[in-house]
C-alpha cells in the first residue's frame, strides 16, 4: 500500500485514520465495504485494541489525566512505598496509575498503569539537571501540556520565556523511547531519557 509499518500501527491503535486513498486501498484488499470500516457503530466493528487486549485509547485518555492531576499539576504525594521515594497515585474507576522516582537533580523512576489490578502499561525514566537556572515549575508545566499523540512527557517543542523544550519519541504507545531537554536562554540544563510500552 506504500505506507510505512509504523503509520499501519498508528491504525491498529487508534492513534491515527487512514486518508480515503488508503482507505479505498483497504476495502479492496480486504473485500469490505468502506461503510463498514469507517463506521465506529458498526456491530462488526470492536474497539481499537492491541494484540494484548488493551483499549489504548481509553488507556492514553486515562494517562493523561492521571499525568495533569500527579506531578505535573502539583499533586500531592502519598506515603513512600520505598526508602525516600517520591510517589503519586491517582484512580478512576478501574484503572490505577502509579508514578513513583528516586532523586532530586539526578531522578529515575517509573510510571504505571493498572487495569482491574493487572499491569497494562509502564514507561521508565531517568534524567539529571545539567546546567544553572533549571526550573522544575517550567518543566510541570510542560508536562502538563502532555499530548494525546505522544502521550509520554511534554510536546516536542514547548517555549516560554528564555526557556525553550524539546521532545522526541521513537516507536509507538505500547513500544517506545524517547528523549526531552530543556533550554535556558540556548544553554543545556535538563535531559531525561524515558522507554516503556504495554506490559502483559
Amino acid at each position: 500500500m506504500g505506507v510505512s509499518r509504523q503509520t499501519i500501527g498508528k491504525w491498529e491503535n487508534g492513534q491515527a485514520i487512514p486518508e480515503l486513498p488508503n482507505i479505498l486501498q483497504i476495502s479492496d484488499l480486504y473485500g469490505v465495504t468502506i461503510d463498514r470500516i469507517v463506521k465506529e457503530d458498526d456491530e462488526c466493528n470492536i474497539r481499537f485494541t492491541s494484540k494484548e487486549g488493551v483499549d489504548i485509547k481509553r488507556t492514553i485518555a486515562f494517562l493523561i489525566k492521571a499525568k495533569l492531576r500527579t506531578y505535573a499539576g502539583h499533586g500531592p504525594e502519598i506515603v513512600s512505598s520505598r526508602v525516600a521515594s517520591h510517589d503519586l497515585e491517582y484512580k478512576e474507576e478501574d484503572l490505577f496509575y502509579y508514578d513513583t522516582y528516586l532523586g532530586g537533580e539526578c531522578f529515575s523512576g517509573e510510571e504505571a498503569i493498572w487495569h482491574h489490578g493487572i499491569p497494562v502499561w509502564c514507561m521508565n525514566y531517568s534524567g539529571r539537571v545539567v546546567g544553572e537556572n533549571f526550573n522544575g515549575d517550567f518543566l510541570k508545566e510542560v508536562l502538563s501540556h502532555v499530548p494525546k499523540e505522544m502521550p509520554y512527557r511534554g510536546p516536542a517543542i514547548y517555549k516560554k520565556g528564555d526557556y525553550s523544550y524539546h521532545c522526541k519519541v521513537d516507536g509507538e504507545f505500547i513500544w517506545y523511547q524517547g528523549y526531552e531537554e530543556i533550554f535556558y536562554c540556548d544553554e543545556k540544563i535538563y535531559e531525561c531519557y524515558f522507554h516503556g510500552g504495554i506490559v502483559k
